[in-house]
């Protein structure tokens, strides 16, 4: 979560937090990546993500050649997690990629599921088009 305070970014957060694990989680997923620092990716997976979803994902990054937490071959420059709806034991998230900066600035979107029960996230989409 981001306020601003005097012009200074504050963020804040719970552990009991399902859509604040889920910002956790991407924010430093995109640093380790970004960092290249080595396993922690892997790690943070093991973390945040249900077991079955590291299969899928892994089948995902065999046939598309590219990383399916973030659906890309790159490092987004940017990222932004918002509520989307719960229900059936389910919290939905969407995240919000941005991809370089300026006007060229792109965007992508992931629908992202997690569990209530364990707040471990169980599936990554892309998002429809709005």
């Amino acid at each position: 979560m981001t306020d601003t305070q005097a012009g200074i970014a504050v963020r804040s957060g719970s552990p009991d937090s399902a859509v604040d694990r889920v910002a956790d989680f991407y924010g430093a997923y995109i640093d380790a990546v970004a960092d290249g620092t080595d396993g922690l990716d892997d790690g943070l997976r093991v973390h945040y993500l249900t077991e079955d979803l590291r299969q899928r994902l892994a089948a995902w990054e065999e046939v598309n050649h590219a990383d399916g937490v973030l659906r890309a071959q790159d490092v987004p420059t940017r990222w932004e997690v918002s509520f989307h709806d719960s229900g059936a034991g389910h919290l939905f998230t969407t995240v919000t990629l941005t991809w370089g900066t300026g006007s060229d600035a792109g965007h992508t979107r992931l629908a992202v599921q997690s569990d209530l029960s364990t707040k471990l996230i169980s599936d990554i989409e892309d998002a429809p088009s709005a």
